[in-house]
């Protein structure tokens, strides 16, 4: 049973808006995209966002646009006697109204997303967190993209078998069109435990011994292209790379990566990178490397190679920069078709009704926590405790406990449309609650949760900031605002520059293809908490119902466990049963944050 509804109950009754469209994109100054032999084009962590971002110029472009990108660069790739692939590394679902609101989950995406040509596609952790996404993964995504969707280290259950088998094949070895250039592929899941029980991850350092990966990575190749959906600078890329050098000490590799929902290229040693594309079709990603050895070139590689990234963003300004297109020679047929199957499906799914109207922008990272512009304290002081019980333990205290990565993206100032409360808040998990625990052990719970590194482990993307930048990894830094000496455009001082990702990696800060001001971000916490009926002359209950979201169910009992206070999941009993945080967080919108009898803000 799907949780969420075409049309929650806190939908009743609201009038239809016309569908806003894409703002129009911000000029900037811009960097060109480095060509070489071969370049690859890079998707992840989209999480359903195929209409771009409706409300952010910088972003605005949709999976039809890209689609054309795409096409014009293959095009142009050819004109120039060298080669363009196109990978995705996962994660494609959850996240947006345009996924998650449908009946299945997913009913318009997947016809979507097939429309663009993958040289190579893999699942992410979120195609598994539920069984019938899983299944939905294997029985249509799988599928659709046939040869080019590659499952290195996953299994799924054959729902019409009953047999394990692997999601997909284990790697593919192709020619590329142009220079035919012999490319080995993998594609991998990190090391993911949280997958429903019809789906398998292999651990990379058993899959790196099995007899296929040992077997292929001794194929003859000029390149091996390993895309995963793993952070670049997780382990088992690490894992991977030591596999791979034992055998072939020297063979140029390409890792693409993904999870974390940042921008980020790391050099693994000689002739070895990975890139990582942000996340929500913000980022673009293009890999490019030079010097590899062709037909042509029957004597081997004769120059050292270079690798090189850039890092697009996701709109029509640089679309039409990186093609030398234009608004009338950029649209292709295929991306105007899909386009319209993207508005198509956001009218049937009402995702452009208005909830209600937000008196101004909250932040997840972009303001300091606690604070006045910071979404997590909106939630902790007003909505949290605004969630109420039945009537029977309404006046009990109760402390209201979620981890802040259940907070997806931002909310702006004016309409808050039936997709922004999904893209703030996709997921449809219930509420649980555990009775009557003694408040002096209650009380330790935030502060366990939030001593904890990375309360949810790697697995769960526990805490997140905004643009896909994550302080807590010092080689990702801002390098200020100037233009670059690489701009293209001409650009003076006095002219105020888009706001932005400015990203270091390790070839520097000149990968991001927009210059940018730099934006100020701040840590967050684990998990934030709201409290509701409360003495009110501060005297401390002697007990509390204690509140959770579903998803962090086992952390809260090993937190009590913790305290002292032992309970088994047979304790915990779900908290407004059929009612997810998403059918509330849009309830509290659409109550205090009226839309006008008109229907505007």
């Amino acid at each position: 049973m799907y949780l969420l509804l075409k049309a929650p109950w806190w939908l009743a009754g609201l009038v239809h808006a016309v569908q806003p469209s894409a703002p129009a994109p911000i000029r900037a100054p811009l960097r060109d995209l480095p060509w070489g032999q071969l370049n690859i084009l890079h998707t992840t962590d989209t999480h359903g966002w195929f209409a771009g971002h409706l409300q952010e110029a910088s972003y605005q472009a949709d999976w039809g646009d890209y689609i054309s990108f795409a096409t014009h660069l293959k095009q142009q790739a050819a004109d120039r006697g060298v080669d363009v692939l196109v990978v995705d590394t996962g994660d494609r679902v959850e996240g947006s109204g345009l996924y998650d609101s449908s009946i299945p989950p997913g009913k318009y995406t997947y016809d979507i997303v097939k429309k663009q040509s993958m040289d190579v596609i893999c699942c992410g952790n979120h195609e598994l967190y539920h069984a019938h996404t899983a299944t939905r993964e294997f029985t249509i995504n799988a599928k659709n993209f046939k040869e080019s969707y590659l499952a290195s280290n996953v299994d799924i259950i054959d729902p019409n078998s009953g047999s394990r088998v692997p999601l997909a094949a284990r790697y593919r070895l192709f020619e590329t069109p142009n220079l035919k250039l012999k490319v080995l592929a993998f594609g991998f899941l990190f090391d993911f435990t949280g997958n429903a029980n019809n789906s398998f991850v292999i651990p990379m350092k058993t899959a790196v011994q099995e007899q296929w990966f040992q077997d292929a990575i001794r194929e003859e190749c000029d390149i091996i292209l390993v895309i995963g959906h793993v952070p670049v600078r997780q382990s088992e890329f690490d894992t991977l790379y030591s596999a791979i050098r034992q055998v072939k000490w020297d063979t140029p590799i390409q890792f693409m990566g993904g999870h974390t929902h940042i921008r980020d290229y790391v050099k693994y040693g000689p002739n070895a990178y990975g890139l990582e594309s942000g996340r929500f079709m913000e980022t673009i990603g293009w890999a490019s490397i030079k010097g590899l050895s062709t037909k042509e070139s029957v004597e081997g590689r004769a120059q050292s190679l270079t690798f090189d990234r850039k890092y697009i963003d996701n709109n029509i300004f640089s679309y039409h920069h990186h093609t030398g297109l234009n608004e009338s020679t950029f649209p292709t047929n295929a991306g105007t078709n899909v386009s319209k199957m993207i508005t198509s499906a956001r009218k049937e799914l009402d995702l452009s009704i208005k909830v209600g109207c937000s008196p101004q922008d909250y932040w997840i990272s972009r303001a300091p926590y606690p604070s006045n512009n910071s979404i997590l304290s909106l939630l902790s002081s007003t909505i949290l405790p605004s969630i109420a019980p039945d009537e029977s333990r309404s006046k009990i205290p109760r402390i209201f406990l979620m981890n802040s990565g259940a907070i997806r993206f931002d909310i702006f100032k004016g309409a808050v449309t039936r997709d922004s409360v999904y893209s703030v808040s996709p997921f449809a998990g219930g509420m649980g609650v555990i009775k009557d625990v003694p408040y002096d052990k209650a009380k330790r719970v935030l502060e366990i949760l939030n001593k904890a590194k990375n309360m949810l482990g790697s697995n769960h993307l526990a805490t997140r900031n905004t643009d896909g930048v994550d302080n807590s990894l010092s080689h990702l830094v801002a390098f200020g605002n100037r233009p670059s000496s690489q701009s293209v455009l001409s650009w003076t001082e006095d002219k105020e520059l888009p706001p932005g990702y400015t990203t270091s990696d390790d070839l520097g800060n000149q990968g991001d293809d927009t210059v940018h001001e730099k934006i100020q971000y701040y840590d967050v916490p684990n998990c934030i908490q709201g409290r509701a009926a409360f003495p009110k002359d501060g005297v401390e209950p002697e007990k509390v119902d204690v509140v959770f979201v579903s998803f962090i169910e086992d952390w809260i009992l090993r937190a009590l466990l913790l305290t002292g206070q032992e309970y088994g999941k047979d304790e915990v009993t779900p908290f407004k049963p059929g009612t997810s945080f998403t059918d509330a967080f849009g309830s509290w919108i659409q109550a205090n944050w009226k839309v006008d009898s008109a229907g505007s803000c």
